[in-house]
Formats: C-alpha cells, sequence, structure tokens
C-alpha cells in the first residue's frame, strides 16, 4: 500500500524511516514511508541515511484496515515529529483501506494531515494457504 501511494507521488520512498531512536526513555519509532519530493523516484534501502534538512517531505502511516483512531494519532504525530529534522515542509497521510466519516474530518483539521483510502485491489490480502492434509495409510 505505501508503495503504491508512493508511486502517486514519486520522489525517494525510505520504508521504515527512522523517526525516533530508542533510548532509556523513549521507545524507537518509524515511519510507514517517508517520501522526499524533487527526488529521483527510487526506493532508497533500509538503514539508508538521508538528510532531509530543508526539504519537502510527505509522512506516511499505513494500515490495511479502516481508518481508525490508531492511525489518526500515528499520522498527526508524526507530522510533529518529523519537524526535529527541520524539512522545508512535511504533510503527513493516513494511508487505509476504508474510510469512516466521522473520523476522516477529525484529522484533516489539523493542517498537513490527510486521509487517502488505498483501492481495493491493492488491499487484498492474499487467502491464507490451506495446510495439505495427510491421507492416513
Amino acid at each position: 500500500m505505501t508503495r503504491w501511494y508512493w508511486r502517486q507521488l514519486g520522489g525517494m520512498l525510505i520504508e521504515e524511516f527512522p523517526l525516533v531512536k530508542r533510548t532509556a526513555t523513549q521507545a524507537r519509532r518509524l515511519l510507514d514511508g517517508l517520501v522526499i519530493l524533487g527526488e529521483i523516484p527510487q526506493v532508497a534501502g533500509r538503514g539508508t541515511h538521508v538528510d532531509i534538512f530543508g526539504k519537502d517531505v510527505v509522512v506516511v502511516q499505513t494500515k490495511n484496515s479502516p481508518l481508525g483512531m490508531y492511525l489518526m494519532g500515528q499520522t498527526l504525530f508524526s507530522l510533529q515529529l518529523i519537524e526535529a529534522f527541520q524539512p522545508r515542509s512535511a504533510r503527513a497521510v493516513a494511508l487505509c483501506a476504508k474510510d469512516d466519516a466521522r473520523l476522516r474530518p477529525l484529522l484533516e483539521a489539523y493542517e498537513g494531515c490527510e486521509v487517502v483510502i488505498c483501492p481495493p485491489e491493492v488491499c487484498q490480502t492474499p487467502a491464507p494457504a490451506r495446510s495439505r492434509q495427510r491421507s492416513g495409510g
């Protein structure tokens, strides 16, 4: 889902971007995706260090489920946390499989936050593999 959205934007995608490092007093926080606009379209390898100072970025938090408060919180607070990196501009996207008419306006009331609904064909999950039954004998 994150890569589908990135293809709509272009730029450089960094998956699992380390937003906050783990310390004795704080947990590690990762973004599902960070898109740096204006860069050559590519997916950067995990662990790639990129300086986003002065760049235009899009923070992406993704859930293959309906829009919910957990995803909304991740999106809103990720936008606030990315400011420590001093990008020129930042916006945050809650990428999900289904909209919620009551919740969407609450998130989008915050400047820079938006909800994007992924098409059903992108959100489909493969059917669980059937276990092979052995016949007695």
